[in-house]
């Protein structure tokens, strides 16, 4: 069980694990898991002992982790944790991947390229079917023409920031496009520490959570919390000038990377046939602007 580490970029690997075990066991009251609760705890959720009893290990220990000071623990003390802070898929994963940080040695992230193939398959579901393509650090690298519509002009770069999160984040716009703001920059942000553990010096990544947590307060917030927010399917409102609020089905899509690339994720959505929201996609389908093929992006 060995100590902290420094990575590359400068960033204290225990810390980051620390960090993420406080922010999960201060979301975990005491009635949550059948201790005793009361208004004179001066701890929000359960406290190191509590936890350390409830996951089977010692409180010296438990401590050390939280501190930085032991940095791997066993898959044993990894799934005993998971239970006790009730972890779910998403967050059992981003534990497991910055319990490897310390002696990964990883080098920069390399560049998920958009293969023709995935160019002409986004554009052959344009017709209803929004979509795009984001790389690990939410850069949309991918489009069809009513994607680029629907999510606020993708394909006029003076209109619209093609980093999600910085077009979160950092333009006032994203609230009107995106009714549900909150859940979204909860899902960006949760994205962006996610990456941020399994490619831990990609200084481009770095320097664009850099920019974030210097520009945007909320951005601050939501990354101190240590939440991870993974969402792979379901429905999201949207709202465009010409429709109003949609509420759309969508899936997300793991395109498979080559080998030692990391993959893009494809967000496609859609409405039921017959529906009104079916027939505000295709009346937006039809409008001049979202007939216009968006031009390639830089070769990636």
């Amino acid at each position: 069980m060995g100590s902290g580490g420094i990575q590359s970029d400068g960033r204290d690997t225990g810390r980051e694990l620390g960090g993420f075990l406080r922010a999960r066991r201060a979301r975990v009251t005491p009635e949550d898991v059948g201790l005793p609760g009361g208004h004179r705890r001066r701890v929000r959720g359960l406290r190191r002992e509590e936890l350390a009893q409830l996951a089977g290990i010692s409180v010296d220990y438990y401590v050390r982790l939280e501190q930085g000071r032991a940095t791997q623990p066993s898959p044993e003390v990894l799934d005993a944790l998971a239970r006790a802070l009730a972890l779910d898929a998403a967050e059992r994963t981003h534990l497991t991947t910055l319990t490897t940080l310390a002696t990964a040695g990883r080098g920069p992230a390399p560049e998920a390229r958009v293969s023709p193939l995935l160019r002409r398959v986004l554009d052959a579901v344009a017709d209803g079917f929004p979509a795009f393509a984001t790389d690990h650090r939410l850069d949309v690298v991918a489009w069809n023409a009513l994607g680029a519509e629907l999510l606020g002009g993708l394909a006029d770069p003076p209109r619209r920031d093609r980093n999600n999160a910085r077009y979160v984040f950092l333009d006032p716009a994203s609230h009107d496009v995106h009714p549900d703001w909150a859940d979204r920059a909860a899902e960006a942000v949760g994205q962006l520490r996610v990456a941020a553990a399994r490619y831990p010096n990609d200084t481009e990544l770095a320097s664009l959570i850099t920019e974030l947590t210097a520009r945007s307060a909320e951005f601050r917030r939501i990354w101190d919390s240590g939440e991870i927010v993974m969402c792979a399917s379901g429905s999201k409102r949207l709202r465009h000038p010409a429709t109003g609020v949609l509420t759309l089905d969508f899936e997300s899509l793991h395109v498979p990377a080559a080998p030692g690339e990391p993959g893009l994720v494809v967000h496609v959505f859609g409405a039921e046939e017959g529906t009104e929201e079916a027939a505000a996609l295709a009346g937006l389908a039809a409008r001049p602007t979202a007939q216009k093929v968006s031009a390639p992006l830089r070769s990636w």
